[in-house]
C-alpha cells in the first residue's frame, strides 16, 4: 500500500529532509503510476489536493492481507490482521460482518467524535500484527500506526516538494524519496493535522 500527503495535511518528518536525488511524487501521478506498474490491479484513491492512497491485492501474504475500506468520507488502507476482532467488534457497536479496517475506522471515529481519548489509548486496544493509514477528507486528517512489534513492513519519507510519503513497499518509498526515507518507527501513532505531525510513543501498547 502507499499514500502519499501534500504539505497542506503535514509536514514530514524533521529527519527526513528532501535530498537531491528525491522527485515529486505528486507531480503527474508518478509514484502512483510507478506503484501500478509493478503491483498489477493496483486501485488509485484521489484524495483531490490533500494527495493520494492506492493498494493492490497482488502477491499479498496471505497472513497479512490488504485491506481498503470507506466511511463517511473516512479512507482506511490496513495491512495485517487483528486478533482480538470480537472483542473489538463488541466495544464499538459492530455487526459480525465488520472487519479489520472497519474497526479501525470507527476506533478513529471514537477518537475524533466521542473524546477526550488519546489517540495512542484508542490504538492501544487493537493487539494485533498490522499497519494502517486512515485519511478523514471531512477534517484533513490522517492517523497512522503500526503494531508495537513492526510486523509488517512499512515505511516513510519525504519527496523532493516536502510531501510526506507511506509505503509497504521499500521500493516504492525509496524511488519516490530517494535516500529521505527510513522505515516508520515501530509501535507509534502519528496524527497529520494542520499542517503539523504528531508523533506518540508506543509504550502504551500491549
Amino acid at each position: 500500500m502507499l499514500a502519499v500527503f501534500d504539505k497542506s495535511v503535514a509536514k514530514s518528518p524533521d529527519a527526513l529532509v528532501p535530498q537531491n536525488e528525491s522527485v515529486c511524487a505528486l507531480k503527474d501521478g508518478f509514484l502512483a503510476s510507478h506503484f501500478s506498474s509493478v503491483h498489477p490491479g493496483s486501485v488509485i484513491v484521489n484524495l483531490a489536493s490533500s494527495g493520494f492512497l492506492t493498494y493492490s491485492s497482488h502477491k499479498q501474504n496471505p497472513i497479512l492481507p490488504r485491506l481498503f475500506g470507506v466511511v463517511d468520507d473516512i479512507f482506511c488502507l490496513f495491512e495485517g490482521h487483528i486478533e482480538n476482532v470480537a472483542h473489538l467488534k463488541q466495544q464499538y457497536g459492530l455487526n459480525k460482518t465488520a472487519n479489520e479496517v472497519i474497526i479501525v475506522i470507527e476506533a478513529y471515529r471514537t477518537l475524533r467524535d466521542r473524546g477526550p481519548y488519546p489517540a495512542d489509548q484508542v490504538v492501544r486496544d487493537i493487539q494485533g500484527k498490522f499497519a494502517f493509514i486512515l485519511f478523514d477528507s471531512a477534517s484533513n486528517v490522517a492517523f497512522i500506526a503500526s503494531d508495537a512489534d513492526g510486523s509488517v513492513p512499512f515505511f516513510w519519507g519525504t519527496d523532493a516538494e516536502g510531501h510526506l510519503v507511506l509505503s509497504t513497499d521499500g521500493e516504492v518509498a525509496k524511488k519516490g524519496c530517494g535516500k529521505s526515507f527510513a522505515p516508520f518507527p515501530k509501535g507509534i501513532v502519528v496524527v497529520l493535522c494542520n499542517a503539523c505531525i504528531y508523533v506518540l510513543k508506543s509504550s502504551l501498547y500491549h
